[in-house]
């Protein structure tokens, strides 16, 4: 156990079920390396944005996980949920290609807006397996702890609630859902959207009205993902 508890600044249901979580020596860890990082380098994002898919998506208001691997590492994209750039951004490829999946599967007009913090304040938890990254240094922050901790996010979402959507796109994202109860929850997997991936297996998914007709089946409220 760590001697010092840190005073995670996250939203307070979060905070409540991962209260062991910031005790343990990892996570001690991981917040001295994070803080040195940001005191001697360009990272992103900004501090007070880490932890912004989980203040957006309190646990008791999620129902749709989609889970992403690095924050974007240049300039003015990240934002502390995956895939999402702030509005009036150029749309990074992979986030291209999700809107026209949307299009293409609901039948809606192509969207413009990368400020996805539309979908989390439905409900739509944007987790990327790691929360933080060095200005142009792709992956520069894995293995540093942060998977352990997004791990264990998933895990107590998993075991804490029942009838979630998880959307695991390529093979990282499908490894870090292997933990998941899917009895319980619906697990939709595909390739990832990155246009590397993306037409085998990406585009023509359905995830997103798959999704909606299973919050519909649920008596939830279905995601505008317009």
């Amino acid at each position: 156990m760590s001697q010092r508890p840190l005073n995670v600044k996250i939203e307070p249901s979060w905070k409540s079920i991962l209260s062991e979580e910031f005790l343990t020596d990892y996570f001690q860890n991981l917040t001295e390396f994070v803080h040195t990082e940001y005191e001697k380098s360009v990272v992103f994002p900004k501090p007070r944005d880490i932890f912004k898919a989980f203040d957006y998506c309190p646990l008791q208001n999620t129902k749709v996980v989609i889970l992403g691997q690095d924050p974007y590492h240049n300039d003015g994209q990240a934002t502390g949920l995956s895939f999402s750039v702030p509005e009036k951004t150029e749309l990074p490829p992979s986030l291209k290609n999700i809107f026209k999946e949307i299009s293409s599967d609901l039948g809606v007009e192509l969207a413009t807006n990368g400020d996805l913090s539309r979908w989390a304040k439905q409900g739509v938890l944007l987790l990327n397996a790691t929360l933080t990254v060095r200005a142009h240094s792709a992956g520069s922050h894995q293995n540093k702890g942060w998977e352990q901790f997004t791990d264990a996010v998933i895990k107590k979402l998993s075991e804490e609630k029942q009838g979630l959507v998880f959307l695991l796109w390529g093979n990282y994202a499908r490894k870090k859902g292997s933990q998941i109860d899917h009895a319980k929850h619906l697990v939709l997997k595909s390739a990832h959207p990155s246009p590397l991936s993306a037409h085998n297996g990406f585009f023509g998914n359905k995830h997103f009205s798959q999704t909606n007709r299973y919050l519909r089946k649920n008596c939830l409220p279905e995601i505008d993902w317009r």
